[in-house]
């Protein structure tokens, strides 16, 4: 196990490295993110090797198909991360974008410039893919970086940042921009969260009681998301087609990530002609349907949702139903069970819509698609550090921009206060 000190010397190190990478340039930042996309293609069949050990270690410790498929790497999945950084590297550098320009009547002229947060630490578990993504956008953003991933994906998460560290130095960044701990004894977390002095902020991605762990620890700032409550409310006015196909879709398409589905909302007056179906068509494809009394009734074979159903974070092929009587109910339970990270409402009621989104307090609120849309690469981010529900600093998922900080700049000539 790394030492107390050991840990010390990495963060020194780390830090010193951020003062130089916050001054790098962006062609530079920009030459190394295409030059990182190249190599992972280039060394994508090494990757799904190292990979494949740890899917076959996961699987002898009979971790589940959700965790697995969390873990998996292939191929298209490490092309997707490459293009991820070449997209990166065409955004706009966010750094020393003035913001705000203030003129006072005593010639003060104030700028508002963006800067990067300094030195963060991720702490993640079983997708190595966050390895990839992370590192484009702090190495953007001219953040230094520390992950920390779990022990089940260990040899996928070193094999990408060798690949991609050895890319950086080679490119001129400062050494110890990015950094990585190799020992997974859980300690060494509790060690890294005392480092206040060192580390700037700490973004935790994994399950909910690795998130509150950190949270509980952690003396430095966390920004967080503790699980995905989606809920989809198919309002009386909706196109019943439409909503089905949204819902099946935010189920489905693939149920083990934080933006799926796992409470279904109807009105009553649809209700018995959309479950019909609906309920049908999740349960040929596997789903497991929980469902209130006025779901049962129209299917009674159904199990029978209990309370902590509406609370829970699947991550699998299980979904509670309720029957509503109105939208006012619909957003009253998505506001007491839900977690505040992404909801939909399917209506063709534009007064209804305008009330959902008003009302529902999510990061990301949807009127007639898909939960599943809520990810850094499909808002057109590139990637992700997480998608956070905090509502300090950023919320929703993060993109360049929401891992740069301010200073304010101010140009005088020769100005005292009286």
């Amino acid at each position: 196990m790394m030492s107390a000190d050991d840990i010390k010397r990495l963060c020194r190190k780390v830090k010193s490295a951020s003062r130089e990478l916050a001054l790098t340039d962006t062609k530079t930042k920009d030459r190394v993110l295409i030059a990182m996309s190249k190599a992972l293609i280039k060394r994508a069949s090494y990757i799904v090797r190292e990979n494949e050990r740890d899917l076959a270690s996961a699987k002898r410790k009979g971790l589940s198909p959700a965790y697995l498929d969390r873990l998996r790497l292939t191929v298209s999945g490490i092309s997707g991360m490459a293009k991820s950084l070449s997209v990166i590297a065409r955004f706009k550098d966010p750094v020393g974008e003035v913001i705000e320009t203030l003129r006072r009547p005593n010639g003060l002229l104030i700028k508002k410039v963006r800067v990067p947060i300094g030195v963060i630490l991720i702490i993640y578990e079983a997708r190595p893919n966050v390895t990839g993504d992370c590192i484009g956008l702090c190495l953007k953003s001219s953040n230094a970086l520390i992950l920390r991933g779990g022990s089940e994906a260990l040899n996928s998460n070193i094999a990408i940042f060798d690949i991609l560290n050895d890319v950086a130095v080679k490119n001129g960044l400062p050494a110890n921009s990015i950094a990585m701990i190799r020992d997974t004894d859980r300690r060494i977390v509790k060690q890294l969260l005392e480092s206040d002095s060192l580390i700037d902020l700490v973004i935790p991605r994994g399950g909910e009681s690795l998130i509150r762990e950190v949270t509980k620890t952690s003396r430095i700032p966390v920004i967080k998301h503790y699980k995905g409550v989606c809920h989809t409310y198919v309002d009386r006015s909706a196109d019943l087609k439409m909503a089905e196909n949204i819902c099946f879709n935010a189920k489905v398409q693939r149920p083990g990530v934080c933006n799926a589905m796992e409470t279904m909302l109807v009105h009553r007056k649809v209700a018995k002609k959309f479950l019909s179906r609906m309920i049908k068509r999740f349960s040929d494809s596997g789903v497991e349907i929980r469902g209130d009394a006025e779901t049962r009734r129209i299917a009674p074979y159904i199990k029978r949702a209990v309370e902590n159903d509406w609370y829970t974070e699947y991550l699998g092929l299980i979904l509670s139903v309720k029957v509503v009587t109105d939208i006012d109910e619909a957003i009253a339970h998505i506001m007491k069970y839900g977690s505040y990270h992404s909801d939909a409402i399917v209506t063709g009621n534009k007064k209804n819509a305008g009330k959902f989104l008003d009302e529902v307090d999510s990061a990301c609120v949807y009127v007639n698609c898909s939960t599943r849309f809520t990810d850094g690469a499909q808002f057109g981010k590139g990637a992700e550090m997480g998608i956070s529900t905090d509502k300090l600093h950023a919320r929703g998922p993060m993109g360049l921009e929401e891992l740069t900080s301010y200073k304010y700049v101010i140009y005088g000539t020769g100005q005292v206060r009286r």
